[in-house]
């Protein structure tokens, strides 16, 4: 099965680089929504405004679904101080360090956009000494250096800069000759990239669905509430593909696509991981199977919500995630084969 690898890592890179915190995810939305319907295919917005495309299928009796979701990790001003920084909250998990050094951005509603740089508030080595090192880093000590002459909270909302005001985390989108992408966010646009190369197969190659199939893009995954409505009634299948997580204890990689048994939601339906994995085996893709204790999925989202449907997981493996990600083009060729497998059979 050939698949076409640059329509792919296209996608992915513009949509990693189109800013999308939960809460703010209009323009990659719609970013997607124009791709769908590049290939031709049928595509609506929820009330919550995500995205669902959908490609007719031999058997219409029943449907299935995948889905990934656009919004990802960032903040919000929470906070104009005295001395002209912001202090911030946060939009999805992650460590405090993770986000110490980056660039970022705040947009405005009405002034446009500014940048800045996250730093702790005793940042100066020479000025602090071992404190620096020291410090746990909280809420209260990380704050934004606005990159405009402001001394005091009014310079700052003269600036047309307030409370509530979006903060988006500079990227550092980079693909490597080694086929390697480094960038902040491959969970989960990577997947949604996926998704796309996914249907862009079986439309350039003419292939219908075994069941009409729907692409469901969700934008609230990082807060708890992704794919939870929605869905369409008849669906009995749901598949989200959503990044896997290497490390210490895991059999997850950067190079394979990874069936997940098990998150901190419960196990995904048995029949339907020993289907996957037989088709990921029979067509010898790489592919291991991983239990994540730290994890939810927007399936996980879709069954507390009452949903009842079968559901799986399948992802690439995504290195340091929710800090500075990284994966291999290696995984995200398993992961749309495993897809279109699924889709087909």
């Amino acid at each position: 099965m050939e698949i076409n690898k640059k329509y792919i890592m296209d996608s992915m890179v513009t949509l990693l680089t189109t800013p999308s915190p939960t809460g703010d995810t209009e323009a990659a939305i719609d970013f997607v929504d124009e791709k769908f319907k590049g290939l031709g295919i049928e595509t609506r917005r929820t009330v919550k405004n995500a995205l669902i495309a959908t490609i007719p299928g031999e058997d219409d009796s029943k449907h299935r679904l995948l889905s990934a979701h656009v919004d990802t990790l960032g903040a919000m001003v929470k906070e104009i101080k005295a001395n002209g920084r912001l202090k911030v909250t946060q939009i999805g998990g992650y460590a405090w360090n993770s986000i110490e050094g980056e660039y970022c951005t705040i947009s405005t509603d009405e002034n446009g956009e500014f940048t800045g740089t996250i730093l702790l508030s005793q940042a100066s080595t020479h000025v602090h000494g071992g404190k620096v090192g020291d410090q746990k880093r909280t809420g209260d000590n990380i704050e934004i250096r606005i990159d405009e002459k402001v001394k005091n909270k009014k310079d700052v909302e003269d600036l047309g800069i307030q409370v509530g005001d979006f903060v988006y985390l500079d990227t550092r989108t980079d693909v490597t000759e080694s086929g390697f992408v480094k960038s902040r966010h491959l969970d989960d646009k990577a997947c949604v990239a996926c998704l796309l190369g996914m249907a862009e197969h079986l439309v350039t190659n003419k292939i219908k669905p075994k069941y009409t199939t729907h692409f469901y893009i969700s934008n609230y995954e990082e807060v708890g509430h992704g794919s939870s409505a929605a869905i369409p009634e008849k669906t009995f299948e749901f598949l989200a593909v959503d990044m896997a997580a290497p490390g210490d204890g895991q059999t997850s990689t950067e190079y394979a696509v990874t069936i997940c048994a098990k998150d901190s939601s419960g196990p995904y339906d048995l029949e339907m991981k020993r289907r996957l994995a037989k088709l990921a085996k029979d067509n010898e893709l790489d592919y291991v199977i991983d239990i994540y204790p730290f994890y939810g999925s927007d399936a996980s989202a879709a069954l507390r919500a009452g949903w009842e449907v079968k559901h799986g997981l399948i992802g690439p493996g995504v290195d340091a995630s929710h800090s500075y990600e990284r994966l291999h083009e290696d995984s995200i060729e398993a992961t749309v084969k495993l897809g279109i497998l699924y889709i087909t059979n």
